[in-house]
């Protein structure tokens, strides 16, 4: 089967296509995180000492770092998310995902080394802030600066080598 990744001899032996809409994939993804911060928004509202600009903190926090957990740690933890027939929603969000960064499906190692360590080392901490935050600790302010150095050190790097798509005529 031949897979949309540029470059065209990219080797994806047992690649399956994306078998959900991009929409449908979309779709899923929204609702699910409007879920997570409409949560995180009323559950903080019943403490009166919680300002909403905390309340806002937290739902980003909660946000962010289950997008880490969940999807980054499905793609960092899952090799061959390329050649599942199942349809199951994580492998065909990445499947998606790489049509517009193949390195992604490439398993590019530095790819993979930032996402994991994205996924382990900034996922669980951002849901710390949540707690941070909540209950009012001293190093909820430290915790998110440094969460959020991390993020910048993520995008940098992540950046530095360009796209297989970009490097295209």
């Amino acid at each position: 089967m031949e897979h949309p990744y540029v470059p065209r001899d990219l080797q994806l032996p047992g690649y399956v296509p994306v078998s959900l809409s991009q929409s449908t994939i979309l779709t899923v993804y929204g609702l699910s995180s409007l879920l997570v911060v409409s949560l995180v928004w009323f559950l903080s509202g019943r403490s009166r000492s919680i300002s909403k600009l905390d309340r806002l903190l937290m739902c980003w926090w909660a946000f962010t770092g289950l997008t880490h957990i969940i999807l980054e740690g499905y793609f960092a933890f899952s090799p061959e998310f390329y050649k599942d027939k199942t349809g199951f929603y994580l492998a065909e969000v990445w499947k998606e995902y790489s049509k517009g960064d193949s390195r992604y499906a490439g398993r590019d190692s530095a790819i993979v080394a930032v996402e994991g360590m994205t996924s382990v080392l900034e996922g669980p901490p951002c849901l710390l802030a949540v707690y941070a935050i909540a209950k009012g600790k001293g190093y909820s302010y430290i915790l998110q600066f440094a969460i959020s150095l991390g993020q910048l050190y993520e995008n940098f790097f992540g950046c530095a080598e360009p796209k297989p798509e970009e490097e295209q005529d």
